[in-house]
């Protein structure tokens, strides 16, 4: 067997260890052996680039990988639960930008070195890695300055703007294709690096996870754009999963916000107008309560349900919180965790951080299954979760979150909620369920909230 068919079955048996770590990745308790597995193909398919011909020498690799290995280790160890959004968008960026340079260096290297005729070249990927990587590289760091709260407010009304964009990107690829030139390649960079600002500027806050999940196929697409520029099978292949899967979870995300797909893709998700003020909603008739009252209206409750936000993420709240199940359970209380698909600001947030403090499987519960059963639940504890269980998503057509589905805790016998203040959530809204009838508000942190209720429970 000749050094290419070695190489391609390579790639083959790395193809379908990323296929079966995405697999794994499905499920909780598959997730961890998932990624090992994916981690092994790409071991495999990084071990036969380097082996196949045309690679730099090994000095330059080591380097490389050595600089790489202590940035990651760093960034693992310094980065909490609360930031991962951040870091992923900032992952999705960084593949973005990879992308466009590799593509430019290709592109250099069939002008300059190899005087390539244009019929010879791959300019159609050259010009698709371009667009898609600068618009994820730009893109990524606007959702990055928002998740960290760098910006604030979403600026509006610039769909003619990425309309015009849109046509002057075609004609320049169109260019590109019939007459490579480093100018023009670079011109579309350009063009993609606006269209990456003014796609993610108009969106609001509460949608941020549905664009952190249209970046992540972005950005395998740049990859797999990339791979035919390379002539890499195993890059076209691993882009084409991460572009499928990240396109499958924003279609996900949409539908579990009532978003349409189309206006994600072409940046018309904009944020409402907002509606009434914090006095308005909350003037006299808010009702606090403590965790010694709490304490005693758990002790007659039969069913309880918790639904987590950011907010015990921030707190890391996240063991108190199953110490809180485990008393209940204890004394014979049914006890569930309410998963909205967008709690916290990324796509399985919450379950990764409640497996983290193992709590069981079985106990979480999806928004689609939960809610129907939300008007027999007698306590509903909501933990730093804001935008998920606001009325107005459903009352108020102006609201920034308008038509997102929610958690009906409001149904609920007696709704908890445990948050700091009346502070608005992401979309920077008051919440109607705080001056609910049935609503009672418990300030303070939430992780030392949560160990005061435990005891209270426990001494009651």
């Amino acid at each position: 067997m000749d050094r290419t068919s070695i190489i391609n079955l390579a790639y083959l048996l790395a193809s379908v260890l990323f296929i079966l770590g995405l697999k794994g990745l499905t499920h909780p308790r598959t997730a961890v052996r998932g990624n090992l597995i994916g981690a092994l193909g790409m071991f495999v398919a990084v071990a036969a680039v380097l082996l196949s011909r045309g690679i730099v020498d090994w000095g330059e690799i080591l380097a490389g990988v050595a600089v790489g290995s202590l940035i990651g280790a760093v960034l693992a160890v310094k980065i909490q639960m609360t930031a991962m959004p951040q870091l992923v968008a900032l992952f999705n960026g960084f593949g973005g930008g990879a992308s466009v340079l590799v593509a430019a260096a290709e592109l250099h290297a069939a002008l300059v070195e190899q005087h390539l005729s244009p019929e010879a070249m791959k300019t159609v990927p050259v010009a698709a890695t371009a667009l898609i990587g600068a618009v994820t590289f730009w893109g990524s760091l606007i959702a990055f300055a928002k998740l960290q709260e760098l910006i604030k407010r979403s600026v509006r009304g610039l769909t003619p703007v990425n309309a015009l964009l849109g046509l002057g990107a075609l004609a320049v690829t169109a260019w590109l294709i019939a007459e490579p030139t480093m100018t023009g390649f670079w011109v579309l960079v350009g063009i993609g690096s606006i269209l990456g600002f003014t796609l993610v500027l108009p969106i609001g806050g509460a949608d941020m996870p549905v664009v952190i999940a249209l970046l992540n196929s972005y950005s395998g697409l740049a990859a797999a754009a990339t791979g035919f520029v390379l002539g890499n099978n195993v890059l076209i292949i691993a882009g084409s999963l991460v572009g499928a899967s990240g396109i499958i979870l924003t279609s996900i995300m949409c539908k579990a916000m009532n978003r349409s797909l189309l206006s994600v893709l072409f940046g018309t998700l904009e944020a409402g107008d907002g509606g009434p003020s914090a006095d308005e909603v909350y003037g006299g008739r808010i009702k606090k309560t403590s965790a010694e009252e709490v304490a005693m209206l758990l002790d007659g409750a039969s069913r309880v349900v918790f639904v987590p936000g950011y907010g015990l993420a921030v707190a890391q709240a996240q063991h108190a919180l199953r110490d809180l199940a485990n008393a209940l359970k204890e004394r014979g209380v049914e006890v569930q965790y309410a998963i909205h698909p967008v709690a916290g600001r990324m796509p399985g947030h919450m379950n990764v951080l409640l497996a983290e403090a193992d709590v069981p499987y079985e106990e979480l519960v999806e928004m689609e299954q939960i809610n129907p059963t939300m008007d027999t639940c007698d306590v509903a504890i909501v933990v730093g979760a804001n935008d998920v269980v606001n009325p107005a998503a459903k009352t108020d057509p102006n609201s920034p979150i308008a038509g997102m589905p929610i958690i009906d805790v409001d149904k609920a016998r007696t709704c908890v909620v445990i948050k700091r203040s009346l502070s608005p959530g992401f979309a920077g809204i008051p919440n109607p369920l705080f001056a609910a009838d049935n609503t009672l508000m418990l300030f303070g942190d939430a992780k030392q909230a949560l160990v005061e209720l435990a005891q209270a429970v426990k001494e009651n």
